[in-house]
């Protein structure tokens, strides 16, 4: 019996959260497990609660859960601190977008070459690059020696900047590589049976090894692309074989993994119908205005689906959370119906954090796909900016396999040198809370049309405008 306590910071985020429960309760070495959940909204902490603890009795689970809106009071004593806090959530998010698009940028100005998602902000929420120091200052006090795993975005500049100014022991998650495995299913092979490796920096990785039956299956990616004579996706984030997959696959020689299409060249990029171009109709990809609005009309649903089971498990305890969530499951959008696996007594989520803390509390060993220092695993990139890899973890910590092979050189000079470049200039701006240096980074955006421009929105994000420079 596990005598642990994990916390996740940002436990509103139901889907999210009853996930780690399923994956928890599906994992024998970790019974008697304490989850602390903290959230400030307490509506939705409440709701959580009542979901996880249900969901883990159904189940027979041994967990022991704990809520909490005080931020202390949850790292207290912790062991292991998932952090999936989005400071601001999606309506501070949307603000800063309107404001960027109300001076002329296109999707916000946080949208940048290389850096397309459209909630992975690095020049604009300050709070969150903030919280993330903030959380890790408060393990080094109340949780020396416990792990954080970060979930939240921006995951690499928040596990580059953590690492470099904290000495808690932390490790980024992405489920991104999980597109190597819808890759092979639309090309006809078994994503069980194909050895790869990928590579680069969070949501900007590459599909290093691709082999199937012993051989280099890669010609097949490219059979793919030579043979299909359209492309139709089945939702916004269906673009693990797009145009624009295809169409950076021919440029760099490796094929973009996960959110690595949509991080893209402005190319792909410029506006709406040039989207829709590369990403396909009718939405252009999961960042344009029709994309996100479909994202965000799902969480909705998703998110009135879970008050909906909460008030109905409050109202009438002896329901059944599990014949309720199937009854309810199929009103959910395809992309979203992996549900279902909350109920699999032993499929897994997907998600990396359960099975990380049991393979190093427990030596329960096994292949992850990490956010850690680099630490010479890439040719060319600095030892301590986070890349994305993969790699065994056991009881002895964190082992990344040797790249067999490694990266194309076009991939390095081209697409991660400029992204790291990136990276460096939002932390640096950010470490010195100076704005001045969102107008430089501006100026180096095609939509950029004059400084005043630039400094016109940095000083309309950034309020009174006063430590941006005007030019000695």
């Amino acid at each position: 019996m596990s005598n642990l306590k994990i916390s996740i910071i940002g436990a509103g985020s139901a889907v999210f959260s009853l996930r780690l429960v399923s994956d928890l309760y599906k994992t024998p070495s970790l019974q008697g497990t304490t989850v602390c959940l903290m959230d400030v909204d307490e509506g939705r902490l409440d709701a959580i609660t009542t979901l996880a603890t249900k969901l883990a009795e159904e189940n027979g689970a041994c967990i022991r859960f704990e809520k909490s809106t005080e931020l202390e009071q949850a790292v207290d004593g912790a062991n292991y601190v998932i952090n999936t806090a989005m400071l601001g959530g999606h309506a501070f998010l949307e603000k800063m977008r309107a404001i960027g698009e109300k001076h002329g940028y296109f999707r916000g100005i946080d949208t940048q070459e290389f850096n397309m998602v459209s909630d992975y902000y690095t020049l604009t929420n300050w709070q969150q690059l903030g919280f993330f120091l903030q959380l890790a200052r408060l393990m080094e006090r109340k949780a020396p020696g416990a792990w954080m795993l970060q979930a939240a975005n921006p995951v690499f500049e928040g596990t580059t900047l953590i690492r470099r100014h904290s000495p808690v022991k932390m490790v980024g998650f992405c489920h991104g590589h999980y597109g190597v495995l819808e890759v092979a299913r639309r090309i006809g092979l078994d994503p069980e049976k194909v050895d790869w490796q990928v590579a680069g920096v969070n949501h900007g990785i590459w599909l290093t090894r691709f082999h199937y039956a012993g051989k280099d299956a890669t010609p097949l990616i490219e059979a793919y692309f030579n043979e299909r004579e359209s492309w139709a996706p089945e939702n916004p984030f269906d673009d693990h074989l797009s145009f624009a997959a295809e169409d950076a696959f021919r440029f760099y020689g490796q094929l973009p993994v996960g959110d690595t299409v949509r991080n893209s060249s402005w190319k792909y990029h410029y506006d709406e119908p040039t989207k829709k171009k590369w990403y396909g109709e009718p939405w252009g990809g999961a960042d344009s205005p029709s994309g996100w609005k479909w994202y965000q009309q799902s969480l909705e649903q998703i998110t009135a689906l879970m008050a909906q089971l909460t008030r109905l498990v409050q109202h009438n305890p002896t329901q059944n959370l599990s014949e309720l969530i199937l009854s309810q499951v199929e009103q959910l959008p395809a992309v979203f119906m992996e549900a279902k696996k909350l109920l699999d007594g032993k499929q897994l989520s997907g998600e990396q954090h359960i099975p990380f803390i049991d393979a190093i509390e427990n030596n329960h060993a096994g292949r992850f796909v990490v956010n850690v220092p680099n630490s010479g695993s890439i040719p060319g990139i600095a030892d301590d900016v986070a890349v994305e890899i993969p790699a065994l973890v056991d009881s002895q910590g964190i082992h990344p396999e040797k790249l067999e092979p490694g990266l194309h050189e076009r991939v390095r000079k081209w697409y991660l040198a400029p992204r790291i470049q990136r990276m460096e200039w939002a932390l640096e701006a950010f470490l010195k809370r100076d704005p001045s240096l969102v107008v430089e980074f501006l100026m180096r955006d095609p939509r950029t049309r004059s400084y005043e421009q630039a400094k016109g929105v940095v000083e309309e994000i950034f309020g009174s405008g006063k430590d941006v420079h005007e030019p000695k």
